[in-house]
Parts: C-alpha cells; structure tokens; sequence
C-alpha cells in the first residue's frame, strides 16, 4: 500500500496567540495516538501531563510522555488531543482521525473525510 500523509496543523489551545504549525503528518491507522518530535513540541511550548506505558510497533514497551492538550486540524475539521512525545515525525493515528471522521483511501494513498457522513454515535 505505501505510506500515506496528510497536511495538517497542530496548535497549543492554551496559547492560542502562539502561532500553529503545518506539518506532514504520516497517517497511521495502525497507531492508536497523535506523536509528536521533541521539536514540535518545543515549538508550540506543550506540556508533559505524565507519562505513559506504550507498546511499539515493534513490541517493546516504553514509558513516554504525554503531552498537551493539542488542537489538529485538517482542512475544515479539528480536534483536541493528547500526543505521545516521540520519533522524528509526527504520527497522525487512528482516534484523532476518528475524531475528525477521516478515513485513509489504500487506492489514492490519500486522507480524505469518510464518504458516509453522520458515522458519529453518541
């Protein structure tokens, strides 16, 4: 299938003055959170809340931190999240793309909004 990015916009919520970020985020459906470098991190000025037990994708457990609260944004929808605070590129994983009713087209390699509208259940 290859690998899938999406445009999106990260900012701190916290210090809406501060200004957003547009970055190239890989769209993981295979990875439950939102990553993020240290880099970004710094350059939004979020905050470590704790840290957490992750299990990698190559079955290590890790303790990382967790950072935010982060707004995403991609084209006209957004979301507010937490991020695990690692790699060297920001993640974009399945409940931030759930949240924002986005799916990940294996023909076109592209993220796209879900083409059945309404999937939202409360």
């Amino acid at each position: 299938m290859g690998l899938t990015y999406a445009e999106i916009e990260l900012s701190n919520p916290r210090e809406p003055e501060r200004p957003a970020m547009r970055v190239a985020a890989l769209a993981d459906t295979g990875a439950n959170m939102l990553c993020v470098p240290k880099h970004v991190a710094l350059q939004l000025n979020l905050e470590t809340t704790e840290h957490r037990r992750v299990k990698l994708a190559d079955g290590r457990i890790a303790s990382v931190p967790y950072i935010g609260p982060i707004q995403v944004r991609f084209e006209k929808r957004s979301c507010f999240v937490g991020a695990f605070l690692m790699g060297d590129e920001v993640v974009l994983g399945a409940v931030p793309m759930e949240d924002m009713d986005l799916v990940v087209s294996p023909q076109t390699r592209e993220v796209t909004y879900n083409p059945q509208p309404n999937r939202h259940r409360v």
